[in-house]
C-alpha cells in the first residue's frame, strides 16, 4: 500500500473512533477535506463538521425536544460564545448568586453552566436524561440553523445568535486550533488554514452561511430570534446587557439599573475577569478535553490586522462582499 494510502486510512479510522457502525457508513459516504483539527472534515447537510460532530448532531436531532421555555445560545465558533454564555446565566440567574461571593461563574466555566448540545450532552453517543436540568433551560450549540432538531423551531423556545467580523473570527478560530491541535499533525500554518477558511473548509463552516441563516430567521422571526454581533456589544456593553436581559424575559427594573446591577453583570463576565480565575487558568474540560485558559486569548476588534497580508484582506473581502450582498448583514473591515 502506498504511504499517502496508508496515511488517508489511519486518519479516517482516526476520524471515525468513537462512532458507532451507523455513523461510521454515513460519514464515509460523505464529500471530505482535510481538516483544521482532525483528519478530515466532512459535508453534512451543507456544512463542514468532524464526524463526532455529524454523530451528536444526529443524535439531537433524533431525540432533542425542546420546551417553549427553553433558552438557546447560538454561535460560530470562536465568535465570543464563552461571553454570551457567562452573560446570559448571569442574566437569568441574578437574583440567585450574590455576585461579589457565590457566584458559580466564580468557580465554573461558561461552558460547564451552559452545555453544548453536540459538545456535552450528545457527545459520544449520549442519549442524555435532562429532567434534571431545572427549566428554563439554558443550553448551546453550534448547529446550523437547517441542522438543529425540529423541535427548536417548531417550539417557543428563544435563540440568542452572537457572530464576530470574519477576519477577527478566523485570527481568533487559527490561534485556538493551533493550542488543541494533535502535535503529531504539527502546526497548522496561516496561509493553509486561509485558503480553507475562504473555502469554508472550517468546522460548522462556511461561516457566511451559518450567519445567513440565523439572521433571515432573526428577521423574520424577531421574537425567537436575537441577532447579535461582538462588536457592537464590545462597543456599548450595557446597553446589549439590558437588550439581552429584556430578550430573555429577564428585563432590569429601574431600581436594578439605578443600583448598578447591570454593570456587575458587565464586568463579572468581563474577557479579564474570567480570564484571570483559576477555575479558567487551570481548569480542563468544559469543552470536550480542551484546558479551559485556551478558550481566553485576547478578545480584542481589530486584532485581524496583526495578521492579514494585503492580498489576504482584499480575498476576504471580496468574499464577504459576495456572500453577504442585499442580506443587511454586514461588518466594518477598515
Amino acid at each position: 500500500m502506498a504511504i499517502t494510502q496508508l496515511i488517508e486510512r489511519n486518519g479516517t479510522e482516526q476520524d471515525n473512533e468513537g462512532l458507532t457502525n451507523e455513523y461510521k457508513e454515513l460519514v464515509c459516504s460523505l464529500p471530505k477535506e482535510r481538516g483544521w483539527r482532525t483528519q478530515n472534515l466532512y459535508l453534512y447537510q451543507g456544512f463542514w463538521c468532524q464526524p463526532n460532530e455529524i454523530q451528536a448532531t444526529m443524535s439531537a436531532q433524533k431525540h432533542f425536544q425542546a420546551h417553549d421555555s427553553d433558552l438557546m445560545v447560538v454561535s460560530v465558533p470562536k465568535s465570543g460564545t464563552t461571553w454570551l454564555k457567562a452573560l446570559t446565566f448571569a442574566i437569568m440567574n441574578r437574583e440567585k448568586y450574590d455576585v461579589a461571593k457565590s457566584h458559580p461563574l466564580h468557580f465554573s466555566n461558561p461552558h460547564e453552566l451552559v452545555p453544548f448540545l453536540e459538545y456535552k450532552l450528545y457527545a459520544d453517543n449520549k442519549i442524555p436524561d435532562l429532567s434534571h436540568i431545572p427549566r428554563p433551560r439554558l443550553l448551546a450549540t453550534h448547529i446550523p440553523l437547517g441542522s438543529l432538531p425540529g423541535s427548536i423551531r417548531s417550539s417557543k423556545c428563544k435563540m440568542v445568535y452572537i457572530c464576530r467580523n470574519p477576519f477577527d473570527t478566523f485570527v481568533s478560530a487559527w490561534h485556538f486550533i493551533n493550542k488543541i491541535r494533535p502535535a503529531s499533525y504539527g502546526p497548522l500554518g496561516i496561509e493553509d488554514a486561509f485558503n480553507m477558511y475562504c473555502r469554508g473548509v472550517v468546522g460548522f463552516g462556511p461561516y457566511w452561511d451559518h450567519m445567513l441563516g440565523y439572521w433571515y430567521e432573526s428577521l423574520t422571526k424577531p421574537d425567537k430570534v436575537l441577532f447579535l454581533k461582538y462588536e457592537d456589544m464590545k462597543e456599548n456593553p450595557d446597553y446589549y446587557i439590558k437588550k439581552l436581559a429584556l430578550f430573555l424575559g429577564w428585563p432590569f427594573t429601574l431600581q436594578e439599573e439605578k443600583t448598578g446591577v447591570v454593570q456587575e453583570i458587565g464586568n463579572l463576565c468581563s474577557f479579564k475577569n474570567l480570564r484571570d480565575l483559576e477555575v479558567n487558568k487551570k481548569g480542563k474540560g468544559a469543552i470536550a478535553d480542551f484546558e479551559n485558559k485556551n478558550l481566553f486569548r485576547k478578545a480584542d476588534v481589530g486584532d485581524w490586522v496583526n495578521h492579514f497580508t494585503p492580498m489576504m484582506v482584499q480575498r476576504l473581502a471580496h468574499i464577504m462582499e459576495e456572500k453577504l450582498s442585499g442580506s443587511g448583514l454586514s461588518f466594518k473591515v477598515v
